[in-house]
């Protein structure tokens, strides 16, 4: 509950705001930096696949439908780990612009497939090309082997979270 009144910390930033910036970030300087780099990531990813109609994460489930063919929605809720109700209202939308088709599944019909339809497939070569947009955005001013580094480097912090969260997802 706040009471209005400033706490301690917000009256020594206010006071002396050169002494909040150079204060170690929450969590530690990596942990800060990864977010903030997932978090400008993600605003750049957003405004690439605004160009090809899409919003994120849209196109890990249309790469999903493209790399598997038809599934369960079930499975589409578990592979992308969202909660039922986004992957639905994903779904909708991506059913309007006729890229997915849903449909009963003929070995269980109380189940439903979801499958990309063959109109999706220029939009498959957009995502593509969105995505090395992206990359190229996002490792721009780095030389080959500096990028091999930070491939490398980023590989071990998340096999390292992975095993702190024992909670790895496909990678691929």
């Amino acid at each position: 509950m706040t009471t209005g009144r400033a706490t301690s910390a917000e009256d020594a930033c206010a006071t002396a705001p050169d002494a909040c910036t150079a204060a170690p970030a929450l969590g530690g300087p990596v942990s800060h930096a990864v977010s903030r780099v997932a978090r400008l990531h993600r605003i750049a990813a957003g405004k690439v696949l605004k160009g090809v109609g899409l919003y994120p994460g849209q196109e890990l489930l249309m790469t999903h439908l493209w790399d598997r063919g038809a599934v369960r929605q079930t499975e589409l809720i578990r592979a992308l780990e969202l909660d039922p109700s986004t992957v639905t209202k994903m779904l909708q939308r991506l059913e309007q612009t006729g890229h997915v088709r849903r449909r009963p599944d003929p070995a269980d019909r109380r189940a439903v497939l979801v499958e990309a339809t063959d109109d999706s497939c220029a939009l498959h070569t957009a995502v593509e090309a969105a995505w090395g947009r992206l990359e190229e955005q996002t490792l721009a001013g780095l030389d080959p082997a500096e990028r091999d580094e930070l491939v490398r480097l980023l590989a071990k912090v998340e096999e390292n979270l992975c095993q702190e969260t024992a909670d790895c997802p496909d990678r691929r």
